[in-house]
């Protein structure tokens, strides 16, 4: 398991995401648990995972049943997250 921060440094005010993944053959084949705004999150379930170029993305859910769209660029090397909220 590899762990990866998006930004410099966490202080760099840059979501202060912090993403730990399976890595296999290749980075970031799977999300386990990530820490955001200084929570950390466990990975229950990937609901849905698709590629875009030069993007891996994941829709995730956490084991406290929350929603969230993690996404890794490989060009700039960063994950950004996207809570999503179903109505």
């Amino acid at each position: 398991m590899l762990t990866f921060s998006s930004g410099k440094s966490p202080s760099d005010g840059l979501n202060n995401l912090k993403v730990s993944c399976y890595s296999g053959q290749t980075y970031a084949e799977r999300p386990v648990s990530f820490r955001w705004e200084g929570v950390e999150y466990e990975v229950e379930e990937i609901e849905k995972e698709w590629l875009e170029p030069g993007e891996r993305h994941f829709q995730v859910r956490t084991k406290d049943k929350k929603l969230f769209r993690l996404c890794y660029n490989e060009a700039q090397e960063q994950w950004s997250l996207i809570e999503l909220v179903r109505s």
